[in-house]
């Protein structure tokens, strides 16, 4: 998958669309999901154009990883779903149903989320 430039998430990042902004660093930024899954539910983006983890971890400077990284469990923090716990989720590619060709990963807590994934059957 190709990196679109004009994704929401870019958009977001050129200012022309706003966000409920969380967090932002040189190579981050936070905003809470328009369409929240679980009572908190917050994005992370790195402010690099990549698509996903895999093209992250091979083009991404050292700086930028450590940031993203980093920022991650900061707003996971800020946020207050560290105490309780929280569930990571990055999705890449259509099998996993990624909706906006740009990493990011969604913060999701606040309650009991259940299981991860359904058994197949």
């Amino acid at each position: 998958m190709a990196y679109d430039p004009s994704n929401i998430f870019a958009r977001i990042l050129r200012g022309e669309i706003p966000c409920d902004k969380v967090h932002e660093t040189e190579h981050t930024l936070a905003f809470h999901d328009i369409h929240p899954q679980a009572p908190v539910h917050v994005l992370v983006i790195p402010k690099g154009s990549y698509v996903s983890w895999d093209d992250f971890s091979a083009k991404a400077s050292d700086a930028e990883i450590a940031g993203f990284v980093r920022a991650v469990g900061e707003v996971a923090r800020l946020v207050g779903v560290d105490a309780g716990g929280y569930r990571l989720l990055a999705n890449h590619g259509a099998n996993s149903h990624q909706e906006v060709p740009h990493l990011h990963v969604h913060i999701a807590g606040g309650r009991p989320l259940g299981p991860l994934l359904m058994k197949a059957g």
